[in-house]
């Protein structure tokens, strides 16, 4: 499933390509018919990305509510205004093993007909849920759990349903986080997952977050000091950051790297404990652990990580 920084990456697409313009949107499945009747020919006038949900607010009061889900994806095309969007926005799939392009991969990907020329978008392929189609690009989703014509209202109690994005410069994120990790019995490594606690964060933030910071997934919140879950909310943000900046989730910093002047590391280089199971731990050497909790995997070092 798509992790918070995808969902932002997202945005800063639709934003730089659709923002301001009226667009032609269309069910070519057949499964979005009435929605995208309520939205075709309406001008998008804001984008909200917040934990792993995407809001597309229309001029008439509607919004294009979307959850990727497991299985998920926005795929893209475009003229040239387009694809130099392309280079800060979104990965063409978006996921959870999305792979970093440079300029030139890129404008290869997002390119429609390999001209700078935009004569509309290709005929759809497969089950495109819904497209969007602007004067220089066009969108297309594909296997979401949640695609949904909903009013301002309506979105309003999502967000509220939803905990702190650390990717929203709101004020009173960190202290609302603070609260609710310490105000349960729940082990971190559930806390961190629940949406309604943090959202955004996913199964490889999660593990790499506490291997960071040193943590006990088993840990109940409540046994977490105010400046401990204060310092996880910080590094919350920074490698959420850096996600939205690389279009990679990497954790691990350059001296961990073979080929640091590459300027990214290779995939096996770039998690200290997520999916290196029975692989000896970067720091100390002791094979990292793997066991289920709450349906996901949990991966984490059994002695970097044992509680004090």
């Amino acid at each position: 499933m798509p992790e918070g920084h995808s969902v932002h990456r997202l945005a800063r697409q639709f934003s730089d390509v659709f923002s301001g313009q009226r667009l032609a949107v269309s069910s070519p499945q057949g499964r979005f018919t009435d929605g995208a009747a309520l939205l075709d020919g309406r001008t998008m006038e804001g984008i909200v990305a917040h934990g792993k949900h995407l809001f597309l607010h229309f001029d008439h009061g509607l919004v294009l509510h979307v959850h990727l889900g497991l299985y998920g994806a926005w795929d893209f095309g475009g003229d040239a205004t387009f694809q130099g969007a392309s280079s800060i926005g979104a990965p063409r799939k978006v996921g959870e093993r999305e792979v970093f392009d440079d300029g030139a991969a890129a404008t290869a990907a997002f390119a429609s007909d390999g001209a700078s020329a935009y004569a509309g978008p290709p005929a759809p392929v497969g089950a495109v849920r819904v497209r969007l189609a602007g004067a220089h690009g066009w969108a297309d989703l594909r296997g979401a759990t949640t695609c949904h014509a909903i009013t301002e209202a309506e979105a309003d109690a999502v967000l509220a349903r939803l905990g702190p994005d650390p990717l929203r410069n709101l004020a009173g994120n960190k202290e609302g986080f603070v609260a609710g990790v310490r105000a349960r019995r729940t082990p971190l490594a559930a806390l961190l997952m629940d949406q309604k606690v943090i959202a955004g964060v996913g199964n490889v933030y999660r593990a790499e977050l506490l291997f960071r910071q040193g943590l006990d997934p088993w840990l109940p919140g409540r046994s977490l000091d105010a400046a401990a879950a204060g310092e996880l909310w910080e590094d919350t943000v920074a490698m959420m950051s850096d996600g939205v900046r690389d279009g990679r989730i990497i954790t691990t910093p350059q001296s961990y790297w073979t080929d640091a002047a590459a300027g990214l590391p290779a995939p096996d280089e770039s998690h200290f404990v997520y999916r290196r199971h029975g692989l000896d731990c970067r720091d100390c050497g002791t094979a990292v652990a793997l066991t289920d909790l709450g349906a996901r995997k949990l991966y984490w070092c059994p002695v970097c990580q044992r509680r004090t």
